[in-house]
């Protein structure tokens, strides 16, 4: 039985204690200890976001903070471009771009059309033309891999084409001693392309049998996937991954077998594995998904995607990681754990670094920043651009069923704010977001203070507020999550009465290999109006 009263005072104490005027100051950059007993400290960025590049001659890991998983590489003469895993976010496939491999800023988004839950894609160029290969989970069908293709890497894109090659993810491109094009897949299986590469000219077959790791070793499961193909030297070296992608941190690892031809015999390399995390010590987990990219001085390096330790809610983030050729034609990766700074590739020259999350919303940054989670096929009808801010119609009941708009963070701690403004029978607010099973935040109807954990409203919370317009800030202080709010525009706040932890909201608790974003959700009838949606890290360090 529910003691009502008792009820009732922690409740006042919560939400009614700290409604006095509040200032909130940006915490000092602090290095931390990170692996290895490693003072680590990242150079402040755009909004003092963490950079890679520490602008001496080194660089600190990730080189793409946030959740960047299943990077896709390609070199294009002084140009690379690179694109991850969007999962269900349309738009989707975010290209990035970089001319020294270390500094990396968004172009453009390759797939403007909802496709469905869709995983590690692979970017290519073959006759001069663009192509990215996507498995892609539609509705019931299951899993396939689609292709679209573009004369000019930052677009017009083509609308996805199905190969009808089922049951398969983690494509990558290859073409053979032959001349022909194929594409190996989990498992690891191969099928022949087209000369056009938009559709199959053969039957999916077995490709190569993995090497395995001792039976003692504490990994999630086998898991063959990931495959990446490079032709260098005479040889075609085959890089995939085992082990399972999540799971415990010493999961995941990178392997590598060679073969004169695209069609085997493959021989696995004497380094195996070439990368794994061996310790939960080390900073960075789960580490795989390989690829091998040449350096614009010459140098080699690897790219592939970690978990961070002690932030998962932050997703599988892009690393790079220096490698080596060995006398007999193999190589090895010699980053070590990653938990120092390393000598940064050589010759480049460099680029922007990164992208302002803050927006005003005068421009549509839908792809590069903000997509809709899980969107129905007509879910950008919703989204408006007008003079006066950024128009999301409501949808759904509560956060859960909103669809919410969202965008990546890569910090472990920042402050984000907006102003919302409610039309009609709307209500809306400020969230971070993993799945409809996992969120947390506040919102506003115009008529009650909503709160949400365990991403369900906290009933007994629900405080009577009258609202048409409200400024909503979020701090994330490494996990600790704190809200505040104001009615008059920022000059005061008030201080939520409920903090939040969020360290345990990540795939090994929810699945679907997401990461804890930002959200803003509009739900109910009529809509929500943003404005000035600001972003700042507390400590890059």
């Amino acid at each position: 039985m529910v003691d009502t009263s008792r009820r009732d005072v922690f409740k006042m104490m919560l939400v009614g204690a700290a409604a006095a005027p509040f200032s909130l100051k940006a915490a000092a950059p602090v290095a931390r200890g990170s692996g290895q007993g490693q003072a680590t400290r990242w150079r402040p960025g755009i909004e003092g976001q963490r950079r890679a590049d520490l602008g001496d001659g080194t660089y600190l890991n990730p080189i793409v903070a946030g959740d960047h998983p299943d990077p896709t590489i390609l070199k294009d003469g002084d140009d690379y471009y690179m694109t991850f895993t969007p999962f269900q976010a349309c738009p989707g496939l975010v290209i990035w771009h970089s001319t020294d491999l270390l500094n990396w800023a968004p172009l453009t988004a390759a797939l403007n059309k909802p496709l469905g839950n869709v995983f590690a894609a692979d970017l290519c160029k073959h006759a001069g033309r663009y192509f990215i290969y996507i498995p892609a989970s539609v509705g019931d069908a299951g899993w396939s891999i689609h292709v679209i293709w573009a004369d000019r890497i930052v677009g017009p894109w083509s609308d996805p084409i199905d190969l009808k090659i089922a049951g398969c993810i983690d494509p990558g491109h290859v073409v053979g001693e032959d001349g022909k094009r194929y594409l190996f897949v989990n498992g690891i299986r191969m099928i022949r392309l087209t000369d056009d590469g938009l559709a199959t000219d053969g039957t999916l077959e077995h490709a190569y049998t993995p090497w395995r790791y001792p039976q003692d070793w504490v990994v999630e499961d086998f898991a063959p996937e990931g495959p990446k193909l490079l032709r260098h030297g005479g040889w075609f070296y085959l890089v995939s991954a085992v082990g399972g992608t999540a799971g415990p941190p010493t999961s995941h690892m990178v392997i590598a077998a060679r073969s004169r031809s695209v069609h085997g015999p493959w021989e696995n390399c004497p380094h195996n594995p070439l990368v794994r995390t061996q310790s939960v010590d080390e900073p960075w987990w789960s580490r795989g998904h390989a690829s091998l990219v040449e350096g614009p001085g010459g140098d080699w390096w690897m790219v592939y995607h970690g978990y961070e330790n002690g932030f998962r809610t932050l997703g599988r983030q892009t690393l790079l990681e220096p490698m080596e050729w060995t006398a007999d034609g193999w190589f090895r990766a010699t980053g070590g754990d990653l938990s120092r700074p390393l000598p940064k590739p050589r010759g480049g020259r460099n680029g922007p670094s990164g992208q302002a999350l803050s927006d005003d919303f005068s421009a549509d940054k839908f792809g590069v920043q903000w997509s809709l989670h899980h969107p129905r096929p007509d879910e950008m009808g919703r989204v408006h651009y007008r003079p006066d801010g950024l128009h999301l119609d409501a949808s759904g009941s509560s956060p859960a069923d909103s669809m919410p708009l969202t965008c990546l963070p890569g910090d472990r701690a920042y402050v984000a704010e907006v102003t919302l403004e409610l039309v009609g029978q709307a209500e809306g607010g400020l969230l971070l977001f993993y799945n409809p099973k996992a969120f947390v935040g506040i919102g506003f109807s115009p008529h009650a203070l909503k709160t949400f954990e365990y991403a369900a409203e906290l009933a007994w919370m629900r405080s009577p507020i009258s609202t048409s317009r409200v400024r909503i800030r979020l701090t994330n202080d490494r996990n600790v999550i704190t809200f505040h709010y104001s009615h008059d525009g920022g000059k005061t706040w008030t201080l939520h009465g409920l903090r939040m932890e969020v360290s345990g909201i990540h795939h090994n608790v929810f699945g679907e290999f997401l990461s804890l974003r930002i959200g803003i959700y509009s739900a109910g009838e009529g809509s929500i109006v943003l404005r000035d949606f600001t972003y700042r890290a507390i400590d890059p360090g």
